[in-house]
Parts: C-alpha cells; structure tokens; sequence
C-alpha cells in the first residue's frame, strides 16, 4: 500500500492519512541482520541502541539516557489535584512520587544520508545519568562524523545540547534542519527578560552558530525524500513530528507530542508544565495519536520508555500504549 494524502485531514491536522493496513503488517519492519557487527558488542552496547529495517531505510533508536525526577504531578496534570495524578500512576504499577525520563534521539540511515533526530542532553547532562548520544552512535557502528544531516525537531535543551562538544560541533560533516517558526521564535531578542530568556541563551550557544549550515523547513516539507515535516504545534510554537516512509513501511516520529507513555497518553487533556501553549498541545496530542491509533501507525516518541518505539489504541479519555515486543521480528 502506498502512502497517500489525504486533504480533509491536511486540512484538519496537517498530516498525511496512511491505511490502516499499512503497518499492521509486522513483515513490513524487521530487525536488520548484523550479525558480525553485533558478535563484536558487548551486552552494555545492546542496551543504547535498537535497530530495525523500515523498507529500504535502517533505523535505530539511540539511547541518550535518563534521570530520575519526584513528584510527577509537578510536570504533568498540572491542572489536576496530585491526589488524582497519583491515582493514575498506581493504577499503572508506576510509583505515585517518581518518575523516569528518558531520552531517545533516532537515526535512519536511507542508503545516501545518514539522518539523526535530535541530539540529546549532551556533555551538560553527563553526571546526571544522560549524555550518551555519541556512545549510542558508536555502538550502533558509527561515528559522529558519518552523521550527514541533524533534524531538530523543536529546540529545547533536552533536544539541542548534544549540539557541542567541546565548543565545537559534535557532527562536523552534517547539515542542520529545523522549523522555520522555531527558529525565529527562540532566537528573537524578545525572549529575554521573559520565561524563555534561558533557553533562548542556549539556542544561541548551541544552535545559531551552526545557523549558516542550516535548512528551515515548513509544514510539508521534506528532509530527504521519504522523511517529510509536520506540524505538531503546542510544545514548543514550531515543534515538528515526522512522517518516514520507505517502500511499504510507515513511522511516525513524534518527537514531544507526548512526553509520558501514562500520564501524557491517557490523559491526553491534562496539561503538562513544558507544552508552551498547553490548550493547543492537548488538541495536538489528541489528533496526532487519533491518527497513529486509527491507522494502527508505529511511532517512536522521544520520552517513551526505552526503546521509545510502540502502538497506541484509543481507550477512555485518551490512548494505551502498547510497547514493540516481537512485531518487527517475525
């Protein structure tokens, strides 16, 4: 099956509309065969890196790590009472007063371009538990510099400070993509003096100097051919998701969409202390998984549990997760 456009839902979303037998299929994503690679790892390496084939495209998703933070409901149902936020933790076996956050940037190698999303926590995060990005790489059997392109999806922290290394650029043969609207947001002068004024100084450490070597992209734009850009507003005023299509296969990475695969999915509603504008992220939370949820989509969203790759279907006031087990490897 082919992928295909739909305009209603362009319209309504901005996304494509994929048929829902378009990744049901598990034949459609398998485990790419590396055997003599992987003879050569350590069971340490495993754990910071998964790897699958999406049609001709080979994907993995690497490990940047993840801290331990208290009392969830000081990030997410802000605007529950903590009793409820709490409620719904336990009723998922997940403790009621801690959470793990993780990190997970992907790669999609398409055979000419080397493609990584997002960069992490970087040499910042390190002591905290994150920070892992390069060692994800190398495990996985590259270096940083075969990385040809770097798609910033929005551009918070957690997403840029991999960025640098060592006041130079980590990837030094890669090209940088972002969204236009992003972009101009976070490096406006506008945000200083305001509650933005901390990441506005890191966009300008971090991503600005690598300005010169930087595509900005619109909705509907693509990468390369295969990886195309949309809008997922709300988060950040220019975060972006995206649709991977190769042969038959069919992904969608969505970045922050959701940033807890309970409290995010199943309360799509509730509002979440780092979606910017938080009404228009719920709306967006809502459409986007509908999507993923009615065409029985895979996606891998980048505070997912690790390997952050997965299902949802539609339950109650929101979405179930499911997690990949063996889908993609029979």
């Amino acid at each position: 099956m082919t992928l295909t456009f739909s305009r209603s839902r362009r319209d309504a979303f901005k996304f494509a509309a994929v048929g829902a037998a378009g990744l049901a299929t598990p034949a459609l994503m398998v485990r790419a065969a590396h055997a003599q690679e992987e003879g050569q790892m350590t069971p340490a390496d495993h754990g910071l890196f998964n790897r699958f084939q999406l049609g001709d495209f080979h994907v993995a998703t690497l490990s940047d790590g993840g801290r331990v933070m208290d009392e969830p409901h000081t990030t997410f149902g802000t605007d529950q009472a903590p009793d409820d936020v709490a409620a719904l933790l336990e009723e998922n076996f997940l403790p009621a007063d801690r959470m793990r956050n993780m990190f997970t940037p992907t790669l999609i190698d398409t055979g000419s371009e080397l493609v990584l999303f997002d960069t992490g926590n970087g040499e910042a995060g390190r002591e905290a538990g994150t920070g892992m990005l390069l060692q994800a790489l190398q495990a996985a059997g590259h270096t940083a510099e075969d990385v040809s392109i770097v798609v910033l999806t929005h551009l918070h922290g957690d997403h840029i400070n991999g960025l640098m290394e060592g006041g130079a650029p980590a990837f030094p043969n890669a090209r940088y993509v972002t969204g236009e609207a992003e972009y101009d947001f976070w490096t406006d002068e506008a945000r200083v003096g305001t509650g933005a004024e901390g990441n506005h100084m890191a966009v300008m450490e971090k991503v600005a100097p690598l300005a010169e070597k930087m595509t900005f992209l619109a909705d509907g734009d693509d990468v390369v051919t295969g990886i195309t850009a949309m809008e997922a507003l709300g988060h950040t005023p220019g975060h972006m998701i995206y649709a991977i299509e190769s042969g038959e296969g069919r992904l969608i990475l969505t970045a922050d969409t959701a940033n807890h695969f309970v409290l995010s999915l199943q309360r799509p509603d509730w509002e979440v202390r780092f979606d910017m504008d938080k009404a228009m992220a719920a709306e967006t939370r809502k459409r986007v998984f509908d999507m993923i949820a009615t065409d029985r989509l895979p996606f891998i969203g980048y505070h997912m549990p690790y390997p952050a790759q997965g299902f949802v279907e539609k339950r109650d006031q929101g979405y179930r997760y499911i997690p990949e087990s063996y889908q993609f490897d029979v």
